[in-house]
Formats: structure tokens, sequence, C-alpha cells
């Protein structure tokens, strides 16, 4: 009675840290979404829009919007391979559990576990120990191609992250050159050509300053997001490692007759 009290629980932990990787994702956008609500109340993301004559403060916010899209699908993709992973372990860690490893059930076509990138790595699992005669079951190269399946486009975060950054470096380089293309043609005698350049040099200023400092508040939060992904990617692999270091290949090891 105690056992199945603590199996549960444990159930229902590993169900909620699976859960919590979706959820942060949602609560770290809600209040991104707040704060730039704020800011478009109060005017500056318009003012912003307005400032910037070379539209890369806008080339940001989309590229930052359709990243935020990028990370939520992969979000609720490794979300869901969690649930396969606690899935899977709750069926082979049951009495039959064994049974059905022994008796072949998963050789061709993994039914009785749910489908998923951890089902697959079972079911490669499987198919090795079928072709491989006798001996230990080496997962070390079947664990690398799940790791990289699981990681999927994650690195495209990365990838957006750097090209922010180097957009707002873009955007100061170019606000610089507006700002001080006016000042060789510069004539101290001349108050209306002073007038003119001084609003030239004001909006390179306002260019530069607009489009760095978008450029780093984009790479820092999308910087935030895959940080989080990647962190729920790992605990998936390494309940992935446990589920079939401890169930699986002990389980076929033993069909192949292999001793312990």
């Amino acid at each position: 009675m105690d056992a199945k009290v603590d199996v549960a629980a444990a159930s229902a932990g590993t169900d909620a840290a699976e859960r919590s990787a979706l959820l942060l994702w949602m609560i770290f956008t809600g209040l991104s979404v707040f704060a730039a609500f704020l800011l478009w109340r109060y005017g500056l993301i318009r003012l912003m829009i307005n400032s910037d004559r070379t539209y890369i403060s806008s080339v940001i916010a989309v590229l930052y919007i359709v990243t935020c899209i990028h990370c939520f699908w992969r979000t609720r993709a490794i979300a869901r391979e969690g649930e396969v992973a606690r899935s899977c372990r709750t069926i082979l860690a049951a009495p039959d559990g064994a049974r059905i490893l022994a008796s072949g059930a998963l050789a061709s076509d993994a039914r009785g576990l749910p489908g998923g990138l951890v089902t697959d790595h079972i079911k490669s699992l499987v198919q090795k120990a079928e072709a491989q005669a006798k001996g230990r079951i080496d997962q070390t190269l079947l664990l690398r191609t799940l790791a990289d399946r699981l990681r999927g486009s994650n690195g495209f975060g990365a990838f957006v992250s750097d090209t922010l950054m180097k957009l707002g470096l873009l955007g100061t380089i170019i606000g610089f050159i507006i700002m001080l293309a006016p000042i060789a043609s510069l004539d101290a005698a001349d108050k209306v050509a002073m007038k003119s350049s001084m609003g030239l040099m004001s909006d390179g200023m306002a260019v530069a300053m607009y489009t760095t400092l978008a450029g780093l508040i984009g790479s820092i939060l999308v910087r935030i997001q895959y940080y989080m992904l990647d962190s729920a990617t790992q605990r998936v692999f390494s309940d992935a490692v446990v589920l079939t270091e401890t169930h699986v290949t002990p389980a076929l090891e033993r069909r192949l007759g292999t001793p312990s």
C-alpha cells in the first residue's frame, strides 16, 4: 500500500514537472505581453516606431514574435514527449511490463506504448536486442540520436538571439552615420542649415538608441525562453535514460541470457 502511494506521488510530481515547461513559457509570455501593453499605453512603442526611420526596430519586433511562436511550438512538443516518457515508465514499471519486453511485443510496431520519440528509442533498443545474439546492450549511439531528435530545432533560438543583437548593432551604426553625415557640410554662420543639421543629428541618435535597445531586449528575452526550453528538453532526456537503463535494457538482456 505504501509502495503504491509512493509511486503515485512520484508520478504526480513528475507529471507536474513535465507540464511546468509549458506553464513557465505561458507565464513568461504573459508578463512580456503585459509589459508591451504598458509601453504601448504610454506611447513609448509608437514613439520608437515613428522615430526609427530605418524600421530596424520593427523588424526586430516581428522577428521576436515569430521566434516566440516557434518556442511555443517546441515547448509544447517537449511537454508532449515528457508525457510520453511518463506513460512509458508507468506501463513498463507495471508487473507485466517486463513480460511485454521479454515477449518481443514491441518489436514490430511498439504497440502498447504511446507514440513519441522515447517510444521510438525503446523500439530501436528492442530491434537491436533481436539482432544481437548475446552480450550487453550498448545504447550510447541510440541515446545520442535521441538527444539530437529531442533538441530538434532548439538551436533556432540561439541563432535568432544573435541575429537580434546584430540587428541592434547595425541600427546603431546606421544611426551614427545619419547623425554624423551633416557635420561635413555644416556652416556655423547659416542658422537655417544649423537647425536642419541638428534635426538630422537628433534623428540619427534616435535610430541608434532605439534599435540598440530593441535588439538587446529582444535578444535577452529570446535567450530566457530557449534556456527554459533547453532545461525541459534535458529533463525529458534524463527521464528517458533512467527509464531505459532501469526497465528496458535489463529486461532485454535477460531475454538474451546475458548474466547480470
